[in-house]
Order: C-alpha cells, then sequence, then structure tokens
C-alpha cells in the first residue's frame, strides 16, 4: 500500500487487499470505559433526582447558569419567532426542502390491511404510529436545521402524537435556523438540554420532560453511549458512525468534481470517510492531484485533510464489475455511481444506506433537499439496516379473529405443537372450547389420529 501526499491508494489485485480493506473500514463505536461509567452514572443520577440533575449537568457541560428546568423550556413563540430572525433566503430553503421531504415520506406510508380466508378466518396488520417520541438535535461545533427537517418531518408523516426536541445551547446560544426548523416542522416541545443527561430524561421521563417511546437523532459518544444503554426501556433509530461516502467512478468524470465529492463528507469530523473506487488508474492519479490542490482551498481543511489521511483511500479495481463488488462489500452510507449509463449497476448494488445515480447527482443534494432521508446506516450496517423514514416512527400489530367453526380447523394441530413442546395448557384452551360438543369428543379423536398424537 503506497500513500500519496492527503490520501492511501490500495489495489484490488494485491494479495493483501482485504486486509488492508478491513483495515481502513474498521471503526470502533464502543465508548471506553471511563466514557462508559460517566454516561451510567448520569443515567443513573437523572433516574434518581430528574429535573435538578439535568440542569446540573447542563450547567456543568453546557456552560448554561439555568437554575431551573423552566429556563430550558423553549416556548412555541420562541420558535415561532426565530422564523422572523432568519434571512428570507434562509427560510424560503427550509420551507422548500421540508416541502421535498415531506413527499417523498408521504409516499412511505403503510396502510393496514386484512383479508379473510374461505372459513371467514380474519389476518391482517394494524398500523399505528408511536405515541410520543424524542428528537436530538446536536449543538456545540455546528447545528443541522436539516437534522431536524430529516427527523421531524416522518414522525409527523406517520402521525406520532408527541415530538419532543432536545438540543443543547452551550454558554447559552440558541442557534435560529435549528428553532425554525422546529417550528417549520411543527415540533410540539423543546428543552434546551443534551449530552447523556438528555438521553436519559427522554428515556425515564423527568418532573418537566414526559417519557418518549423512541429516541432518534445524531450525537457525540456519550449520546450514542447512552442511547445503547437506554435501549429496550425505549426504541432507538441506530448507533451512528462516522460520516461516509464512497464514489465508484469510470474514470470520466472531472476529477475536480469527484475531490470535492470526497471532500462533502471529510469536512463532518476527523473520523469520516471517503472512497473513491475505479477501474482507471490515471483517472485516480488525477483526482489525487485534485485533492493536493483543492484541499488547501477549504475552510475547515485541517479536519478534511485529517479524515483522508486516516480513514480515505483511492482503491483500483478491474473493471466496473469489481467496483460494485467493492461496494457491496464496503456497504457504505452514502454510494455515488459517477458513472455512464449507470442504472444497469444499480441492480447490482445490494448494500448501501442511500444510491446517487449519475455524473450530476452529488450526494450533497441528498443532505438537504432532494427528498430521501439523510439518516442513514454507517459503518457497514447497510448490510442489513435502512435509513430512517416513516417505518422508524410506526408499528404493525398482527391481527387474528376466528370464528367456532375456523378454530375447529385448527384445534387439533394446535394440540399436536402444545403435546411436542410439552405445554398442555395450550392446547387445552382450544380443546376447552367444545367440551360440551360431540365435536370434541369424536372430530377432535379423529384429527388427533391422522396427526399421529394417538
Amino acid at each position: 500500500m503506497t500513500t500519496s501526499t492527503a490520501i492511501a491508494r490500495l489495489n484490488a489485485a494485491d494479495p493483501d487487499f482485504a486486509h488492508h480493506l478491513d483495515h481502513l473500514l474498521s471503526w470502533e463505536s464502543v465508548s471506553d470505559d471511563a466514557v462508559n461509567q460517566r454516561v451510567l452514572d448520569i443515567i443513573q443520577a437523572v433516574r434518581e433526582r430528574g429535573d435538578a440533575a439535568v440542569v446540573e449537568f447542563t450547567q456543568r457541560f453546557d456552560g448554561v447558569e439555568a437554575q431551573s428546568m423552566a429556563e430550558l423550556i423553549l416556548p412555541r413563540e420562541r420558535l415561532e419567532l426565530a422564523l422572523t430572525r432568519i434571512s428570507a433566503e434562509q427560510r424560503v430553503a427550509l420551507e422548500k426542502a421540508a416541502e421535498r421531504v415531506r413527499l417523498y415520506h408521504e409516499r412511505q406510508k403503510q396502510d393496514s390491511w386484512t383479508y379473510t380466508e374461505a372459513d371467514g378466518t380474519v389476518l391482517g396488520q394494524k398500523v399505528t404510529p408511536l405515541d410520543r417520541v424524542g428528537l436530538y438535535v446536536p449543538g456545540g461545533k455546528a447545528s443541522y436545521p436539516s437534522s431536524v427537517l430529516m427527523n421531524a418531518i416522518p414522525a409527523k408523516v406517520a402521525g406520532v402524537g408527541e415530538l419532543i426536541m432536545v438540543v443543547p445551547t452551550p454558554r447559552g446560544e440558541k442557534n435560529p435556523l435549528v428553532l425554525a426548523a422546529a417550528a417549520i416542522t411543527g415540533v410540539d416541545r423543546v428543552f434546551t438540554i443534551g449530552g447523556a443527561q438528555a438521553v436519559a430524561a427522554l428515556a425515564y421521563g423527568t418532573e418537566s420532560v414526559p417519557p418518549v417511546d423512541k429516541i432518534v437523532g445524531p450525537g457525540n459518544i456519550y449520546v450514542a453511549t447512552a442511547k445503547r444503554h437506554v435501549f429496550g426501556k425505549v426504541g432507538i433509530d441506530m448507533i451512528a458512525g462516522p460520516s461516509e461516502i464512497l464514489v465508484v467512478c469510470d474514470g470520466q468524470t472531472d476529477p475536480d468534481w469527484i475531490a470535492m465529492d470526497l471532500f462533502s463528507q471529510a469536512e463532518h469530523d476527523e473520523d469520516a470517510q471517503s472512497i473513491l473506487v475505479s477501474p482507471d488508474a490515471a483517472f485516480l492519479d488525477r483526482v489525487a492531484e485534485s485533492i493536493a490542490r483543492l484541499l488547501p482551498t477549504l475552510e475547515r481543511e485541517t479536519i478534511a485533510r485529517t479524515s483522508l489521511e486516516g480513514r480515505g483511500a483511492l482503491i483500483q479495481v478491474a473493471d466496473m464489475a469489481q467496483a460494485i463488488e467493492v461496494a457491496n462489500r464496503i456497504a457504505p452510507e452514502h454510494l455515488e455511481l459517477a458513472i455512464e449509463d449507470a442504472e444497469p449497476w444499480v441492480e447490482r448494488i445490494r448494500h448501501a444506506g442511500a444510491i446517487f445515480i449519475g455524473r450530476f447527482t452529488s450526494e450533497s443534494l441528498g443532505d438537504y433537499c432532494a427528498g430521501p432521508n439523510h439518516v442513514l446506516p454507517t459503518s457497514g450496517t447497510a448490510r442489513f439496516a435502512a435509513g430512517l423514514g416513516v417505518h422508524t416512527f410506526m408499528k404493525p400489530v398482527e391481527v387474528i379473529e376466528y370464528d367456532e367453526q375456523g378454530l375447529k380447523t385448527l384445534a387439533a394441530r394446535v394440540n399436536a405443537f402444545a403435546v411436542s413442546e410439552d405445554l398442555p395448557a395450550h392446547g387445552e384452551s382450544v380443546l376447552s372450547r367444545f367440551i360440551d360438543d360431540p365435536y370434541n369428543k369424536e372430530t377432535i379423536k379423529e384429527q388427533e389420529e391422522q396427526a399421529g398424537l394417538r
């Protein structure tokens, strides 16, 4: 493996490629013992002392001088006021993005259904929204109104009864765009708290913060660790790792475009991952040159450089088929197919959080206003998980209805399972319904014989 000025080079033909790729992709999302214990202590304190503990932690970690939880609650009027304090251009951008996100997610909504079998048995599924959801929105280094849109809108489309937002405000600084996004999306209540204490408050409830059924939204290692610990008491969306982009290119796209696409994720944080895969070695060289030339022009150059040098790569493959094979192996959060006639290759993609097709479909479109959700599985979890959507906020409930005749047709089979599993009351719960019925003595006996129970 050789290294350019800023980014590693790998070749799928090398015998140790798999080993190097595994090392490149490795990212440990589990916090260390110190962080883990600190989070456990915070959760326990919030469970025991409620609002008082949340206020104390907010004072300590966020530098906020609030003396009571009442000072950490933002009324609806404050959210509406934020709409008047952002520029007209920002408001239009938020509203138009919200409209596109809403239209896309309305197509995801599932309806309840039933069907009736020939004997009158009714089976089906009742789909219901969650009663109350907690939305964590990051504060601190950066604020993300787009995260409000992507989490709140599908929850509202699903029909969630109440949406509670928590957002830290370090040193009391409130981001007007985040609050404006909360107003636009119809967030019901906002608490200016963050960290593990906010997660604990949402999970277990305090005197002021109502307990929720599910917690969604990104956060730092303390938030992620807290979400792990409260899972089971409440649902969570996912444990998100660093941002990722994998670009598959045939070598015909402007190398500066590809470099900027890689930067779009590298600038998130030092652990973000940006990878380019191409069968064209000369093109990889040109992209490396573009990276070296353009990287110093970035406002977040230090962060992007650390990300690229630590976790980035330019990977040469034999052909496009192998490029797709590598993409499926990586299972990236964001997958760009910057290739000619990309659609046939899309059919061969099995694992990705989102697929961006063609040379002009920049991943950044998906981050803000394309419509699909930007909360996507990371760290290879796209192999078994999907991004956040309306389904995140709904749950299917099975529906079963039998009449007397329908029950009789299955009585012997139920009893057969009950006998084989040594759970006789299961069988009797069916058979007892026919205790005074001649059917019980004759038909059940016949069915049992046919089932090999006699």
